[in-house]
């Protein structure tokens, strides 16, 4: 069994769609009226729900996107850090993990990691 789904709340959906699409390159699989389908390579959803004033996420709260590669984590890092998004943990760049977060356009953070198998 697998978590197949996350469902966030956005004041912009189209501000969000924007940003995991160019930032992370998930595609538009569904839309409608209030809420957005996102994927990416694998079976997992990322729900995108209108909400004019969503509640704040707990500071511990976070997701992870995981890469194949301590050099594609840097790499994303740089990337994203020169694109202006908000990089709001360092790098974390060690033998058996590569990390850093990062916040999407409504504060959500996401980890950028890297682990052996």
């Amino acid at each position: 069994m697998d978590i197949t789904h996350l469902h966030l709340h956005t004041r912009d959906r189209a501000k969000s769609e924007a940003f995991y699409r160019e930032r992370f390159g998930l595609a538009t699989c569904r839309t409608g009226p209030s809420i957005t389908f996102m994927q990416g390579e694998r079976a997992f959803l990322l729900a995108l729900m209108d909400d004019a004033a969503p509640e704040p996420a707990p500071s511990w709260f976070h997701f992870g996107m995981r890469m194949e590669s301590p050099d594609a984590v840097r790499a994303k890092h740089a990337q994203l850090a020169a694109d202006g998004v908000d990089v709001s943990t360092p790098m974390r760049d060690e033998p058996a993990i590569a990390s850093f977060r990062c916040r999407d356009p409504d504060g959500y953070a996401i980890e950028i990691y890297w682990l052996p198998d």
